[in-house]
This record gives C-alpha cells, sequence and structure tokens, in this order.
C-alpha cells in the first residue's frame, strides 16, 4: 500500500502601489545608486512607508554618497505617486 504524503501550499501576493512592493522599489533604487558609486557595497535598506511618510533605514558598507531622500521621491514619482490626491505625493 503506498502511502500519500500531504503538502500545505501557502503563498502570498500584493498588488501595484501595495506598501511592501513601494518599499521594495524604494530600497532597491538605494542600493543600485550605491552599487553604481561602489562595487564593494554591502548593505540592508530597509523601508517602511504610510500615508505621507517614508522612513529609510538599515546599515551599509559602502564608499558611496547618496541622496536617500532625492531617491526616495524619485522612485515614488516614478511608481506613480505625484498628486496629493492619490493621498501619497513625491512632492508634498
Amino acid at each position: 500500500m503506498e502511502m500519500t504524503k500531504k503538502y500545505l501550499f501557502s503563498s502570498e501576493s500584493v498588488t501595484e502601489g501595495h506598501p511592501d512592493k513601494v518599499c521594495d522599489q524604494i530600497s532597491d533604487a538605494i542600493y543600485d545608486e550605491m552599487m553604481k558609486q561602489d562595487l564593494d557595497t554591502h548593505a540592508g535598506i530597509e523601508c517602511f512607508c504610510t500615508t505621507g511618510l517614508v522612513l529609510v533605514g538599515g546599515e551599509a558598507k559602502t564608499k558611496a554618497y547618496v541622496e536617500i531622500p532625492e531617491i526616495v521621491r524619485r522612485t515614488l514619482r516614478e511608481i506613480g505617486y505625484d498628486r496629493p490626491e492619490y493621498g501619497f505625493c513625491c512632492d508634498v
């Protein structure tokens, strides 16, 4: 008699514009800019956001200098958060 193993498969999916996706894009953009300046960069960049607020933290070992607020605003603009009526705007 053959025994059948049972597995539970679970996954999470979020839609475009979800805070997790926004934060991932911001963290990636900051890291990418560091890597452009210093290929030996090692960094763990975390980002948290809610309506009207982005918080960036973490640690980095790099010779690069990046303007984090500029990168955050540019990334938000590229995503499409460029109007106050959206509840989250790169310029406010």
